[in-house]
């Protein structure tokens, strides 16, 4: 067996696995894992390993003799507390060692290699393995040696300082080895005596547990003059290295971490306890450390069998039977994480034969789409995925805790959610339902949105103010996301922006907490057409906690034009840098034929196109600055007679076949830029022309009218404002939301309609003509009473009915004096378009390794 825990490599040997595939519970380190401050604090040190570390590690030793508020002459730094702990016994002149066990195995290797007789002191374990003092005392002689843990390893054991002390005071002629490698998991105020230290007393500190870094190795000793100069020759000048130099220097100005650190690690210890105590056969010592001894009390299995049994679930754990004192039913457990402990609580309960415990959830396998940056097509990838999953047997549902856009949708429950989940759900063949959009954020300024929480309108606030009711929000997206991912097999998460966000990681509940609740795997993904995808995958991930790098599973590669295989060197020097494998690099799919999630590629004109020649409508979209829904018009994109562009100036707008006003999340706002840039007057004077329809929707429906009124200040502070006047409306906007899915009717082509509102307020005119009409005798949209020309609707994907279109397009065809085409020729089917980026996506992601990363 090991003589320590920890060792990784071996154990991957043994188990047949990769080492990030293991679970160590071996080694008991920071389950907080180390400050984020680290990794920027070595990639800033890096070039110093080209030079000799300071002799001495002169500056670390200041740094912490005034955290620990003491003469710099009284501290000595070494590559870890092990190596100062063998150096002592060497140094200290003593001829026995008498060592309380069990402790940590080194000591009586110290001890015998400087020659010394061992004098093992043993506990009880009916009193706890606690150390008995009174007997201590008993069998001091001048000249020993004694080493005690405080707290003890392996039983977590701490012994009270003023006992020790008194102690210690007693027998001025034995030297007392303290080694406080684990006093900063311990909740004990004054624990430690380095405060109060008789001369014969030495107290020895590793950093490598409580700041996470064993592998860097770092520790010091606090002693009498003499005995730090007595250690010095032993030691190499160089002993200590740079980058552990610099991080222990950055620690000593931590405070806030091992105070954090302290009480996570109590509340960590407390909940494990309490779930071990109810395996029947296993006995449960408490202890104060990060660390738990426990006792197999099961016939027939032995720590050996056990660790076994573990290591082939992928779970390391620390046999006992090499510490003096104890034999081979006891093992030592780290105190982790709470998803790691659950895990390793799970594999305990198997093994002893237990039934599932009331009230544990198990997590459904789920895989998560996060982006370095925001459209880099996360949406997209996460429908592809949900096909795919869909059309090979597993019943998956999409899910994004938080959206922000303007681009919603209505379920036919009448909720309201953004429209990329809406995608999802038709590709994952499920109705809509707001629980797989639980909030979405729809900006009605440069720092307030409104709320929409589980489909209804929850309320409009600041960014700042959202940011206070975070925990309650995201209470809200977890239950929602507990109950949606019931009801399935697998689920495929969305994140958004970008996870690497520092000034907003705090406060996230979309990308990396939202992936650890759902204990989801995530594939970060880049948009190598915008260029520097290679550089945002490394920045990413430097700028990640580490906790959040092992969510992280891979990359993928989007939107490549060219050859795959003149990206080789990259793919391969990325993965060494960032530790991480490509899971696909996708080509870019073009006419694609799904709607966009958000104004993005919009706002940036990647979806204009040049005007094909022959006949060809031109159709004007205004650019509103606040424009929602605009995926109302992708199914004009589909006709070849038609080339839909964007206009956001006058000499852009020109004489178009028709200018359609688009939805606004602020009508108020959008109305005054219509008539700062001109756009408002030239819309006005092209309404004369013959030649040209106008139509408005939802906002841009609100926008024809004459009035605008705002009596409650949702968009403004109640202003009364004069439209564009080409429709006898008037609009009051409301505090309540009108949310419906909904069949219509067109009046004057007869043509079905199907599609949703959203909107705030109700227009009412005289002088105007019923135009669309809902099922149920409602209209909900009209024409001016003068020119049929001009009209509006609320109805959201008018255009989607492709009957409807046709006959919209052939009357605009044959104001040009062309021949109307009257026959449906394209159909705006979100189907086959879903099932064709399947096959995209599958041909080019390794679908084997994304099974495996799911379990399935």
């Amino acid at each position: 067996m090991e003589r320590h825990g920890g060792n990784l490599l071996s154990a991957a040997q043994q188990a047949g696995c990769q080492v990030g595939e293991l679970l160590d519970f071996s080694a008991n380190i920071n389950p907080l894992g180390f400050p984020e401050w680290l990794r920027p604090l070595i990639s800033s040190q890096i070039e110093m390993i080209y030079h000799y570390p300071e002799p001495g590690a002169t500056s670390l030793v200041r740094a912490i003799a005034r955290a620990n508020g003491l003469p710099v002459d009284k501290i000595i730094a070494g590559n870890g507390a092990s190596e100062l702990l063998n150096l002592l016994p060497a140094v200290l002149d003593c001829r026995r060692a008498v060592i309380p066990v069990p402790s940590y195995v080194d000591y009586q290797q110290a001890a015998e290699l400087a020659g010394l007789d061992i004098v093992p002191l043993p506990s009880s374990e009916e009193t706890g393995f606690a150390l008995d003092l009174a007997r201590l005392d008993s069998v001091l002689e001048a000249g020993d040696l004694v080493i005690i843990g405080q707290p003890n390893n392996p039983t977590g054991k701490v012994t009270a300082p003023e006992s020790l002390l008194e102690l210690i005071s007693s027998h001025t002629d034995v030297w007392f080895v303290l080694d406080e490698s684990f006093i900063d998991f311990c909740q004990w105020v004054d624990l430690s005596l380095r405060e109060k230290m008789p001369k014969n007393l030495v107290i020895v500190q590793s950093m490598t547990k409580s700041w996470g870094i064993p592998g860097l190795r770092l520790g010091y000793a606090i002693a009498e003059p003499q005995v730090i100069e007595a250690l010095r020759p032993f030691l190499s000048p160089w002993t200590v290295n740079s980058l552990s130099q610099a991080v222990g220097i950055k620690a000593m100005e931590d405070s806030d971490f091992l105070v954090q650190t302290r009480t996570e690690v109590a509340r960590l210890r407390q909940q494990l306890m309490q779930r071990l105590s109810t395996i029947a056969g296993l006995k449960v010592f408490p202890g104060e450390a990060n660390f738990l001894l426990l006792k197999l009390e099961k016939a027939g299995l032995t720590g050996e069998s056990l660790s076994q049994q573990m290591l082939n679930r992928g779970i390391m754990i620390r046999r006992c039977c090499n510490f003096e004192g104890l034999d081979d039913s006891f093992i030592r457990i780290a105190v982790r994480t709470e998803v790691e402990n659950e895990r390793l609580c799970q594999a305990f309960e198997q093994l002893f034969g237990l039934p599932k415990p009331d009230g544990i959830v198990r997590k459904k396998p789920a895989l998560m789409f996060q982006g370095t940056g925001s459209n880099a097509g996360k949406s997209i990838l996460t429908a592809a995925l949900c096909r795919i999953l869909q059309q090979d047997g597993v019943s998956v549902a999409p899910f994004k805790a938080q959206n922000m856009s303007l681009n919603s949708c209505v379920t036919f429950a009448g909720g309201e959610m953004g429209r990329a989940q809406v995608l999802q759900a038709q590709a994952s063949r499920l109705d809509p339902d707001v629980r797989m959009n639980p909030v979405l954020l729809k900006p009605s300024s440069a720092t307030g949105s409104q709320v929409i929480l589980q489909g209804k309108v929850y309320e409009t606030m600041d960014f700042r103010d959202y940011a206070l009711r975070r925990e309650q929000i995201f209470a809200e997206v977890k239950n929602c996301y507990d109950s949606l991912s019931s009801e399935h097999q697998v689920m495929v998460l969305e994140g958004a922006g970008s996870p690497a966000e520092i000034n907003l990681k705090k406060r996230d509940i979309v990308n990396m907490n939202m992936a650890r609740y759902a204990d989801a795997k995530v594939l970060l993904v880049g948009d190598i057409d915008r260029g520097g995808v290679f550089a945002s995958f490394v920045g990413s991930m430097e700028l990640l906690s580490e906790w959040e790098r092992k969510l992280v599973a891979g990359f993928v590669i989007n939107r490549f034009r060219g050859d795959a295989t003149l990206l080789d060197e990259a793919l391969v020097k990325t993965t060494a840098h960032s530790g991480k494998p490509f899971f696909g690099v996708i080509p870019y799919l073009t006419k694609l034929g799904l709607p966009e999630e958000d104004s993005v590629d919009y706002k940036d004109g990647r979806l204009e196109t040049a005007r094909p020649a022959g006949e060809v409508l031109d159709i004007a979209l205004i650019d509103l600055p606040h424009i929602s829904n605009f995926t109302d018009f992708d199914a004009l994109r589909i006709e070849d007679d038609v080339h839909l562009r964007k206009v956001t100036t006058v000499a852009e707008l020109g004489t178009p076949d028709a200018i359609i006003l688009p939805g606004s999340k602020n009508v108020i706002n959008d109305l005054a830029y219509l008539n700062e840039t001109g756009l408002a007057v030239a819309i006005q004077r092209l309404a004369a022309f013959q030649a040209i329809e106008i139509v408005g929707v939802c906002g841009g429906y609100q926008l024809l009218g004459r009035r605008i009124h705002d009596p409650h200040g949702i968009e403004s502070t109640g202003l009364d404002c004069p439209g564009l006047g080409l429709l006898d409306l008037e609009t009051e906007l409301a505090p309540q939301k009108t949310t419906t899915s909904c069949l219509a009717r067109h009046l004057l082509s007869g043509q079905e309609l199907r599609g949703y509102e959203i909107h705030h307020g109700v227009s009412m005119g005289n002088a105007v003509t019923p135009l669309v009409e809902r099922q149920d005798g409602v209209v909900l949209g009209h024409a001016n009473g003068q020119n049929e020309r001009i009209w509006g609707t609320y109805l959201h994907g008018v255009f989607d009915a492709d009957g409807f279109r046709r006959w919209f397009l052939d009357r605009l065809r044959e104001r040009r004096g062309w021949q109307p085409i009257k026959e449906v020729r394209a159909v705006y089917d979100l189907e086959p378009a879903l099932d064709r980026l399947a096959d995209h996506v599958r041909s080019h992601i390794d679908m084997d390794r994304i099974y495996r990363l799911l379990n399935l």
